[in-house]
């Protein structure tokens, strides 16, 4: 029995290191191609027609923001339409009407595109409205971003370039400094926007529209199939059917769309889910199909990694399980000692990762070294903490089960003063799975007991940190249950 613990164990390591290796060399590419191309300067030659699709779904903190923003985007009206593509069952299409009311009178060309189901969630929204869209070219923005005056003029010049089916912009944050939490997903989401995007991007490999804030091609999305709903990352999934059928996507990370990122707990685990599984669902679905494609073998490793990104999460868990009765194992077995020692190599991993996210911090923070000391070791213990939800889902994708699209709950909450308490859309359960966190907190407490018990000190660290990462996830989780103040920013 103990071999197979060993060979599971030393597997997902195995899994963990390459994936290291991988974000290592996306920063290589990053850094070796680090100067920008300049930015492509608008012409009054070329001004297609273009629609603005904006997918809601019971948003009514937003909503209004939202479009707000839409309507002082700079580009000539007789050119511009705007979709707001409606599933909502509460307030949210009354505040839509009313807004649209207001707005017509204003020149603008803007519809309501209101459907009485949810068929396919927001790819099946997307799919309905782009057979009606006007535009030649699609823009889509999520309820919880808020697009720049400048979006268009500063994307619309590189479709000149006929190859061109997305242009994907950079995604930036209203509410970064509000907790936290919200640091420590900022602190992720700028490694991926930076590193991940611009190296794939530079080299020609695979990347992915990112649901919002970038512009499609119409005629691109036609082409690849268009929408599907058959994963929860619609937007993956059409971006790598899209490439496949030989259209180029441009990724600037130069232009910037700040958005909202989730302030609790069970919205960043909402949200967490959904990518980790869909990312999941996709590459159960792609990649044999590019496999077989004519892509470069580099293409295809980085392709895998790319789409099969999530799993790391489950390796993680997996490891993290199997540690502690390894500290046994190897108590027991003297003779197998050699074996891990080897394992000190999977330390290059964690440098590896530290590498990734230092250039990453260094690319957007003036006080990068503090920033990266005072975020890094927090980003890491959350990231263990969430190894049990997010590998739950990678591996419910991977099996092929299917389950509802769970929307990410809104807030409008950009400043400190901002209060989340009493939103109506924040549904907080303990659920199993909840309980199970907790659960594995213990676990690593006595883990940390076994490795002194044992005189082993070796996975000490290790097991502190995954305590308290489970720990941390766990309060989290259960804050929303014993929060009573009333407050809605």
């Amino acid at each position: 029995m103990y071999i197979v613990i060993i060979i599971l164990y030393a597997l997902s390591l195995l899994y963990i290191f390459l994936f290291s290796i991988s974000q290592l060399h996306l920063t290589w590419i990053y850094l070796k191609h680090k100067k920008k191309a300049a930015l492509t300067a608008w012409s009054e030659n070329f001004i297609p027609h273009v629609t603005v699709q904006l997918p809601v779904y019971n948003e009514k903190y937003v909503v209004e923001r939202l479009l707000t923003a839409v309507s002082k985007i700079d580009y000539p009206r007789e050119k511009l339409e705007i979709q707001v593509l409606d599933d909502s069952t509460d307030e949210t299409t009354s505040i839509i009407k009313k807004e649209i009311i207001s707005l017509e009178k204003q020149g603008l060309d803007i519809t309501l595109v209101h459907r009485e189901n949810r068929k396919g969630f927001k790819a099946g929204a997307l799919a309905y409205a782009t057979t009606t869209a006007k535009g030649d070219f699609v823009a889509i923005f999520d309820a919880d971003f808020v697009p720049q005056r400048d979006f268009l003029r500063q994307t619309i010049p590189y479709f000149i370039n006929s190859k061109i089916g997305v242009v994907q912009t950079r995604w930036g944050h209203l509410n970064k400094d509000y907790s936290l939490l919200t640091q420590l997903q900022a602190f992720g989401l700028d490694a991926h926007f930076s590193i991940e995007q611009s190296a794939r991007n530079r080299v020609g490999s695979f990347i992915n529209f990112n649901g919002t804030c970038g512009v499609w091609r119409k005629q691109s999305i036609l082409d690849a199939g268009g929408w599907h709903e058959d994963t929860l990352t619609e937007d993956l999934d059409l971006s790598y059917r899209a490439q496949l059928k030989g259209w180029e996507f441009l990724y600037l990370e130069e232009v910037s769309t700040p958005g909202e990122l989730p302030v609790v707990m069970p919205a960043i685990k909402s949200q967490q889910y959904r990518w980790n599984k869909g990312g999941a669902e996709t590459a159960r679905k792609i990649f044999i199909k590019v496999l077989r494609s004519k892509q470069s073998f580099v293409t295809k490793i980085h392709a895998f990694f790319h789409l099969f990104n999530s799993s790391v999460f489950s390796t993680l868990l997996i490891a993290a399980i199997l540690s502690v009765p390894m500290l046994i194992i190897k108590n027991e077995h003297p003779e197998l000692s050699w074996l891990f020692h080897i394992g000190v190599v999977f330390i290059l991993g964690f440098f590896s990762i530290a590498a990734f996210y230092w250039v990453s911090t260094k690319q957007f923070s003036k006080t990068h070294k503090s920033s990266f000391f005072r975020l890094f070791p927090p980003f890491l213990i959350i990231s263990m903490g969430l190894s049990l939800h997010n590998g739950l889902a990678v591996i419910e994708g991977l099996m092929g089960r299917k389950t509802p699209f769970i929307r990410t709950p809104k807030f409008n909450i950009t400043k400190k003063e901002d209060g989340w308490i009493g939103n109506t859309y924040l549904r907080s359960s303990l659920n199993f799975v909840t309980i199970l966190e907790g659960i594995l907190c213990l676990y690593f407490i006595y883990g940390c007991f076994v490795g002194i018990q044992l005189k082993d000190a070796g996975l000490l660290f290790f097991h502190i940190m995954l305590a308290l990462g489970f720990g941390s996830i766990f309060m989290y989780s259960i804050k929303p249950l014993f929060t009573r103040k009333i407050k809605v920013g």
